[in-house]
């Protein structure tokens, strides 16, 4: 393969029996790992977590991540749901072996009640850390645009350049409102309420955007956009519709799609862009959320679960990915717009009827 197709040519997604072979050889050093970590749980029962985390909870928390963070369902709306139905929302003060009360924040001058460690504190927490598990897998199934991307920063492949400048500049709005807003949406909006608006308020944005995009655009002119052709204006603009995510229940991968939608991308070059544009912001989320509360997540679950969590949704994340692109270029948004519409209906008469 000569160099300017290496640098400049996007690349189509592998096939997916080889990325399935790499991604379980680069997996093995973390299955190692984690059955390390299981053993060494099991011996040191003493100083165990303060509340066990179930196999079965752990896998199917990582499912829950892997398959809903890249389709426009909303991950942290079912990451709720899930926490609601595993009985993972206790805001009982945790207590150690010995029966003492274990604290998040200890009392202190700046908070003389201190705050508690509790369960759902923990649970919220391992939703978020476990996203590494479905930035591996992307990263993974796409290291081609990373390799562009890393060329270009070099000066050695200008759509490399672009592409990075684009996804840079579609990340920025979001972290930095992130940043700025992010106690007070954990405080009034992680809600089984604010999950039922923001599903329906999505479904119907996905069904006007699926009409807009099939009136103004023929399926040859419609095809031809790259996500490194973006202008850094409409680039942009897609990130401060990514701001609408942090809603729990809007789908980060839901605004970016019909963001790109209205940049002019197909819906499967939307979707790849959704995916590029969300590991800045995933990896921003997790790292923020690790060093912020993580070391009280441990003292909860303890490592064994946290790891299978990751890995279970690397491996279910991967699986999402291949097929949403596959659903796209056949069918677009509109069977997940429906999805979401009924999902917020069942909730509805389960939570609040």
């Amino acid at each position: 393969m000569s160099q300017s197709i290496i640098l400049d040519t996007p690349h189509p997604i592998p096939d997916f029996s080889l990325v399935s072979l790499r991604f379980s050889r680069r997996l093995f050093p973390v299955i190692t790992l984690l059955c390390t970590t299981l053993v060494l749980d099991a011996a040191g029962q003493a100083a165990g977590p303060a509340a066990e985390l179930d196999t079965s909870d752990a896998i199917v928390l990582g499912v829950v991540e892997g398959v809903t963070e890249f389709l426009p369902i909303s991950s942290t709306g079912h990451l709720i749901i899930a926490n609601e139905l595993l009985g993972l929302e206790s805001d009982r003060q945790l207590t150690n072996r010995a029966g003492e009360p274990l604290w998040y924040k200890v009392p202190s001058e700046k908070h003389p009640a201190g705050v508690p460690l509790t369960l759902k504190l923990a649970a919220d927490t391992y939703a978020v850390v476990i996203q590494v598990g479905a930035i591996a897998a992307v990263v993974l199934m796409y290291w081609h645009q990373f390799v562009n991307m890393l060329l270009g920063l070099f000066g050695r492949s200008s759509a490399g350049m672009r592409l990075l400048r684009n996804v840079l500049l579609a990340f920025l709005p979001v972290a930095t409102v992130g940043f700025l807003l992010h106690d007070l949406i954990d405080k009034y909006l992680f809600s089984i309420e604010a999950v039922i608006a923001a599903l329906v308020g999505g479904a119907f944005l996905m069904l006007w955007a699926e009409r807009w995009r099939r009136a103004n655009y023929s399926g040859i002119g419609f095809t031809k956009g790259e996500p490194a052709d973006l202008t850094p204006r409409k680039a942009l603009s897609i990130g401060l519709a990514q701001c609408l995510a942090l809603w729990p229940g809007t789908s980060r991968s839901m605004v970016t799609i019909v963001g790109g939608y209205l940049a002019g991308l197909a819906p499967v070059k939307a979707a790849e862009f959704s995916f590029l544009v969300g590991l800045p912001t995933l990896a921003g989320a997790a790292v923020y959320k690790s060093f912020k509360s993580g070391p009280a997540m441990i003292e909860v679950f303890g490592w064994s679960s946290v790891l299978l969590g990751g890995l279970v949704a690397a491996v279910s994340a991967a699986i999402a990915v291949k097929f949403l692109v596959t659903f796209l270029s056949r069918n677009g948004l509109a069977v997940f717009a429906y999805y979401r519409l009924l999902l917020a209906a069942v909730l509805a008469v389960y939570y609040l009827l």
